[in-house]
């Protein structure tokens, strides 16, 4: 078994070092990367024995106190009472608009996606939404999404106590501005280059001229994610969790 992250185990880190501070984070059914990262959180906190974080998966029977599904969820934010949460979409632009509802021209969109649902009140009401999509090309980040399904940024007259914090990919981490309205690419994943993220952004994003390295993470945060973490994982997202093992166990080490 490597000693080093995989690209997959970078990004579970990386978003447990995002929530760091958080009480409550909701993740949704079909999460398992955000699910993890929470879950890894959790387990350091523990080990730690500060602060305990509550995570809300929707679809498991072990991390879900709620009991009338997404009823529940929306409840919960509206009251403030959600710190975090992950949303993701088809298509992501520049000003952290999401489209969950498909390319084309609405309503003869030539591709359908599932659906807006919650995601526009969640946007709103949470304080912290971290736009997570291990995808990253042009296809996704787009300069302008075809449909706004939730909206990154409102008028100064919209009461707004939520939105955009951070946008994690597959290749970067970039941070949101929501008084400029922009991201900022804060940092990039071992193995790929400027040049590179900015090919397969389709917009424009502030940088430093030699944009940090996202860290790796250490030996002790690696056993406990592999440990305890895979373990609990099994149980909601089983297919991921074999995964993971199977690219552990293989080395797939980041470059």
């Amino acid at each position: 078994m490597s000693t080093a992250a995989t690209p997959r185990e970078l990004l579970i880190c990386t978003i447990a070092n995002l929530l760091d501070g958080i009480r409550h984070v909701a993740v949704g059914a079909s999460s398992p990367i955000p699910a993890a990262g929470s879950m890894l959180l959790r387990a350091m906190k523990q080990d730690a024995n500060e602060a305990k974080v509550l995570i809300s998966i929707l679809g498991s029977v072990q991390h879900n106190f709620f009991t009338n599904g997404s009823a529940e969820l929306f409840d919960c934010a509206g009251q403030g009472r959600i710190d975090a949460f992950f949303l993701g979409g088809g298509q992501i632009d520049g000003q952290a608009n999401v489209n969950l509802v498909g390319v084309g021209d609405y309503p003869q969109s030539k591709v359908r996606w599932p659906g807006s649902f919650g995601s526009a009140y969640l946007y709103f009401v949470v304080p912290q939404v971290i736009l997570f999509r291990e995808e990253h090309t042009p296809r996704v980040f787009v300069e302008k999404v075809d449909f706004v399904s939730a909206p990154g940024v409102s008028d100064p007259q919209t009461w707004r106590e939520g939105g955009p914090k951070s946008l994690l990919t597959g290749k970067a981490l970039f941070s949101f501005d929501s008084v400029r309205g922009g991201f900022r690419l804060e940092s990039i994943h071992p193995g790929h280059d400027l040049e590179e993220i900015k090919a397969a952004t389709g917009f424009q994003f502030a940088h430093a001229d030699a944009p940090a390295v996202t860290p790796s993470p250490d030996q002790q945060t690696l056993a406990l994610l592999r440990g305890r973490v895979l373990d609990e994982l099994q149980e909601t997202y089983p297919e991921f969790a074999l995964q993971l093992r199977r690219d552990i166990e293989a080395g797939a080490e980041l470059a």
